[in-house]
């Protein structure tokens, strides 16, 4: 999405507050704004306005919803909080349990993006737990809850709506039967509606793309996600560091921003081994844990982990679950890692959803936090 960082939430919030909001109730069709929005999409896009407004009539507004993106409960969490969240031994284990299960629909993926599969199974372990807690929202509601009552990101979530109107129309989905998380994100990759529309491939050329359910389609398109946001093959991620105690005043590891680079870390004093040249461009995070801050530096890769979320932490997360799960796998089966389960000749000719203007930013509105 274009740029939602902070947006981070415990995704049964929302249930959670129900019991403190006022009861859902129908959009009201007769408001400027939405009478505004039903003559945009009639203009732009063909809707017929009797057929929007009927639609849109059916959505429910939610205030639970517009309370939950006002709480986010994960905007102070430090590390050392956040981490078990994520690189919990269920989830470990899960994971290793889901690459054995989709292995070719991973491998395919991985060859065609350049991302190691350890990664896209990591994306989707933080986001929905491998695809098993993909959301209970209508994306309907959700959307036009935001859209219309949510003043703060009215634009983005109205034009995140126009999306999903056209996502549904173009894929023959009914949009009153949708679901997604309560920002409106979808699938076990958790894509808004225009990264559906932009970066979701059809991995087995069968004619549609399916998000929940057909793993070849949901690898493929988390590994195009990155692909296209510049992943480069066979590079690392991150890097274990250490600061002297006289230079920590002088570094700034909050920043989301790959301004320095391996040499110049290392001028200011920070030590880490790389295998990247020094002009390659690099971050320092400094992660906070309960003994104090652990320095980390972060390459290109690492950055455009945070591109499917605004988040060091997420992306910290996304890197030591694929490194655990990868250790498990080696584990518990080192030959099955050794020979892809597909070769590039071998694949099947796969289509990308059409690039459309306005590209996001990142590719959910929150990365889910699950249990």
């Amino acid at each position: 999405m274009r740029t939602l960082s902070g947006l981070k939430y415990l995704f049964p919030l929302a249930m959670l507050l129900c019991g403190h909001c006022e009861s859902a109730a129908a959009l009201d069709i007769r408001r400027p704004d939405v009478k505004d929005f039903i003559a945009h999409m009639a203009d732009t896009a063909s809707f017929k306005k009797h057929k929007l407004r009927k639609l849109l009539k059916a959505a429910q507004s939610q205030p639970a919803i517009v309370e939950a993106m006002d709480r986010p409960a994960e905007k102070a969490k430090p590390w050392f909080e956040y981490r078990p969240i994520f690189v919990s031994e269920r989830r470990i284990r899960e994971g290793a349990e889901f690459w054995v299960a989709h292995r070719q629909a991973l491998d395919q993926a991985s060859i065609r993006s350049g991302v190691a599969p350890e990664y896209l199974a990591a994306i989707l372990g933080v986001e929905t737990y491998y695809g098993r807690l993909t959301g209970t929202y209508r994306v309907l509601d959700a959307l036009a809850t935001l859209a219309f009552d949510y003043p703060a990101r009215a634009k983005f979530f109205r034009s995140e709506l126009e999306q999903f109107l056209l996502l549904t129309r173009d894929a023959g989905l009914d949009p009153l039967s949708v679901k997604g998380s309560y920002a409106g994100a979808m699938g076990a990759p958790q894509f808004m509606p225009s990264n559906y529309r932009r970066y979701a491939v059809d991995a087995d050329a069968d004619g549609h793309i399916d998000l929940w359910t057909n793993w070849p389609d949901v690898c493929a398109s988390v590994g195009n996600y990155l692909k296209e946001f510049g992943w480069n093959t066979g590079e690392p991620v991150l890097s274990e560091a250490s600061v002297s105690a006289d230079k920590t005043l002088d570094l700034d590891g909050r920043k989301l921003a790959l301004s320095e680079t391996v040499g110049s870390l290392r001028a200011k004093g920070v030590n880490f081994d790389s295998p990247l040249p020094a002009d390659a461009p690099a971050l320092l995070i400094a992660a906070d844990d309960t003994d104090g801050v652990h320095w980390r530096v972060g390459y290109n890769n690492f950055y455009v982990i945070t591109r499917y979320n605004h988040s060091a932490l997420y992306a910290m997360a996304v890197y030591e679950l694929a490194a655990a799960v990868k250790q498990r796998m080696l584990l518990n089966d080192p030959a099955s890692l050794m020979a892809p389960s597909v070769t590039r000749s071998s694949l099947a000719p796969s289509s990308a959803a059409s690039p459309r203007a306005g590209a996001p930013a990142t590719a959910n509105a929150q990365p889910a936090l699950q249990q």
